[in-house]
């Protein structure tokens, strides 16, 4: 299985709630360049992955610049912990691999649980991903980190 974890881009600082943030203009270039690369680097179709976001508005935002479908999925609102996460991935044994986008700092203690097999927490930058693979070798299980992008490294 594998799975991508993708931070929503740049958003607004005020809304009249949290939910109700929306991107900024480079927010909106991010998101867009962020899909493009992911539409070029995924190895199978990313059509075929299961694609949830939050419900806030600025990760609805940034997860419709794949123009794919994608679930809302409100236990990964922010706030929400990790285990949740986890939990509505599927991780590691879903069928479908599954595209993830969400908020710090859950993202960040998602992150660090797959490298490091134990609570801890990661900085993920807005508009970045991590992709991680799940795999066995010898027998045994292992996590993977395929890449990881930011807006900045990939449209320079």
């Amino acid at each position: 299985m594998q799975i991508i974890l993708w931070r929503h881009a740049e958003a607004e600082d005020h809304a009249p709630n949290d939910l109700a943030r929306r991107l900024t203009a480079k927010g909106q270039k991010q998101a867009e360049a962020m899909a493009r690369w992911l539409k070029q680097h995924v190895d199978s179709d990313l059509a075929q992955w299961r694609i949830i976001s939050s419900p806030a508005v600025r990760t609805q935002q940034t997860a419709a610049a794949l123009e794919l479908h994608f679930a809302t999925e409100p236990a990964i609102a922010p706030d929400n912990g990790s285990a949740a996460m986890i939990a509505v991935a599927g991780w590691p044994d879903a069928l479908k691999n599954v595209l993830v986008v969400g908020h710090q700092p859950t993202l960040g203690m998602v992150a660090a649980q797959l490298l490091n097999g134990a609570e801890g927490y990661v900085s993920v930058k807005k508009g970045a991903i991590w992709w991680f693979e799940s795999r066995r070798r010898d027998g045994k299980p292992q996590t993977v980190l395929r890449a990881m992008a930011t807006p900045e490294s990939i449209m320079m």
